[in-house]
């Protein structure tokens, strides 16, 4: 059911999103020093991609690169703290004019979360609003870069790391909570906006990997079922090959879907215009559907 919010939006079907353009093998992955973001880079570079590193710290990206050179691909590196807006054009003009043809491929991928594992109340109001600044400037700021040059190639794709935190609420972690749902309803944007153009948007949840961050969280600590990196870098390289392009503007999660399950869905997900973050309804007479 669409609400008011969403009235705008039109239906996607597999007519109004046909599989995108032809685009350069090539991708930018924020956050890419450590983690998930490492994992996939290293699977772009892997898949014939050259990728460009973005991050705060130039010695991992340095330490990724020389990864990313050995499996045979080209890479360029800019560090950049992502929410200095001077510092983030900067960085991706630099890694843009490295990589042949422009980047194809926008991994948003780089986020934070807080210090302590607390609610609302309790929380440093000040750290809940550096995660949020932090997991929404960036991609923002990233991608508002990006997108000029994107469009004039006839298209591109979009990658945001995102978690089922944007849509469900949490008894913690408000601000990491807040910034997910937020970079979901960014996702629609740039697909209801830009799709016509070629753009190709996606949230892909990458489920509980373990990283550095997952393990300084106390909701974790006792974890035994992990989220493979290769379960996430599968529904990445699809993606950014073009397997998903009839779901864009909507939600995967690592773990659960596959490419082929998706592919498989797909006319479900379609007729019921679903995987998207809005608001429920009561039914037809309710005055905000």
């Amino acid at each position: 059911m669409t609400t008011a919010d969403d009235a705008a939006l039109p239906r996607t079907t597999a007519a109004t999103t046909p599989a995108g353009p032809p685009l350069p093998r090539t991708a930018l992955v924020t956050g890419a020093g450590r983690g998930i973001g490492r994992e996939l880079a290293l699977g772009l570079a892997r898949a014939g991609y050259a990728v460009g590193l973005v991050g705060r710290t130039r010695a991992r990206l340095d330490d990724v690169a020389d990864e990313v050179r050995a499996a045979g691909a080209a890479v360029a590196v800019a560090a950049a703290d992502l929410v200095d807006a001077t510092a983030v054009a900067d960085a991706v003009a630099r890694v843009e004019a490295a990589l042949p043809g422009g980047v194809g491929l926008l991994v948003n991928n780089a986020g934070v979360i807080e210090e302590n594992e607390l609610p609302f109340a309790d929380d440093d109001v000040e750290d809940v609003w550096r995660v949020v600044e932090t997991n929404v400037r960036g991609p923002l700021l990233v991608t508002h870069a990006l997108l000029p040059g994107m469009l004039a190639r006839g298209g591109g794709r979009v990658l945001q790391v995102n978690s089922g935190s944007g849509h469900r609420a949490q008894p913690t972690y408000t601000g990491y909570t807040i910034s997910k749902g937020a970079l979901a309803r960014f996702t629609t944007q740039l697909d209801h906006q830009y799709r016509e153009r070629g753009l190709r948007v996606l949230d892909l949840a990458p489920g509980v990997v373990a990283t550095d961050m997952t393990a300084a969280m106390p909701v974790h600590a006792t974890r035994t079922d992990w989220t493979s990196p290769a379960q996430v870098l599968e529904l990445a390289l699809g993606f950014a090959d073009g397997a998903l392009d009839v779901l864009s503007g909507r939600f995967v999660r690592a773990g659960v879907d596959t490419v082929d399950s998706l592919r498989a869905a797909t006319p479900a997900i379609l007729a019921t215009d679903a995987r998207r973050l809005r608001l429920s309804t009561w039914g037809p007479d309710d005055p905000v559907a």
